[in-house]
């Protein structure tokens, strides 16, 4: 049972960008409920929601793809 190593950089790098999301989607959240009366509440609470969510499913499929990686199961 090897790992497979690019598969496994692969998931690395999606956790790389999940705390990425993880960080910029709060901040952009506490800025738009900051700015409520600005009319660009809508747009960047928006923004914030996508990147929140964006963070979740690429931290899902991160693991996914590292425990892919670890485990050996690939479809044949």
């Amino acid at each position: 049972m090897q790992t497979d190593k690019d598969l496994l950089l692969k998931g690395i790098k999606y956790l790389g960008f999940t705390v990425l999301f993880m960080f910029s989607a709060p901040f952009v959240l506490y800025e738009a409920f900051k700015n409520q009366e600005n009319p660009l509440f809508i747009p960047v609470l928006v923004l914030g929601i996508i990147l929140a969510i964006l963070a979740i499913f690429l931290a899902f499929y991160g693991i996914k793809t590292i425990m892919d990686s670890l485990f050996d199961s690939k479809k044949k």
